[in-house]
């Protein structure tokens, strides 16, 4: 296993004093709650050899061990909610959009799986949009792309809050609450997510009894065209 991380020294101590503290005040008993799409994901890469993995949440050691036991896999953290919160606090939402135009050093074509967690439930339409077509061109043909997306207006009281998402197990996720500058913009619908991600197809979806939305995205081989997909599989979480 190989791994990345976009942060620099003075950001990954800063990083681990947040994690530090964001485990202490969750606790180890943080709920836990079922993933229908993290083993079908798993086992999209399990047959590539030493696959490409980007990693949009922040810094999660028990994560980056738990992938690389895995896959065997090169991942790259990337930590875009930092990236939020830090335009937010400065005042810059405006610019995230030509930020993340930028933001990624991999070539096209050369990631094999990428974890969105519930990144784009924190973006407008503009810097969603800049950050899709980044993701897309970074997959290589037939990899796959997980993301989370609320379906519930969020309660207008509660303190804005990211998510930390934890892999107890491959069926299994830990769901860690951490202070946050930024809250859950309005949900995405399905049509509007479909049409974020094309020429991504849906390859499979699950409610969440949560109120999430688990997505799994897979862009098309070289030997196929865009519309060869079949109908998206939609799924109800036991």
């Amino acid at each position: 296993m190989v791994y990345h991380s976009s942060l620099s020294l003075s950001d990954l101590f800063s990083r681990k004093r947040k994690d530090q503290t964001a485990a202490a005040d969750a606790g180890g008993d943080a709920p836990a709650y079922p993933t229908k799409a993290l083993a079908k994901f798993l086992s999209s890469l399990n047959a590539r050899p030493q696959p490409r993995l980007v990693d949009l949440g922040p810094v999660v050691g028990t994560n980056v061990n738990f992938f690389g036991e895995e896959l065997g896999c090169k991942i790259h953290v990337e930590d875009l909610f930092s990236d939020i919160e830090r335009h937010f606090r400065d005042g810059k939402l405006d610019a995230l959009q030509s930020f993340f135009a930028k933001r990624f050093a991999q070539e096209d074509g050369t990631v094999d799986g990428i974890l969105c967690w519930d990144i784009f439930d924190y973006l407008d339409k503009s810097a969603a949009q800049a950050l899709a077509r980044e993701l897309i061109r970074m997959l290589r043909p037939d990899g796959m792309l997980f993301a989370l997306f609320n379906i519930v207006e969020a309660a207008t009281k509660a303190p804005p809050a990211y998510t930390r998402y934890v892999v107890a197990d491959r069926h299994n996720l830990q769901y860690r609450s951490y202070v946050a500058a930024r809250g859950k913009q309005r949900p995405l619908s399905p049509r509007d997510i479909q049409r974020l991600f094309e020429p991504l197809h849906i390859a499979e979806q699950f409610l969440l009894k949560n109120n999430l939305r688990e997505v799994l995205f897979r862009k098309a081989s070289a030997a196929k065209t865009t519309d060869e997909g079949g109908p998206a599989d939609h799924r109800a979480a036991d």
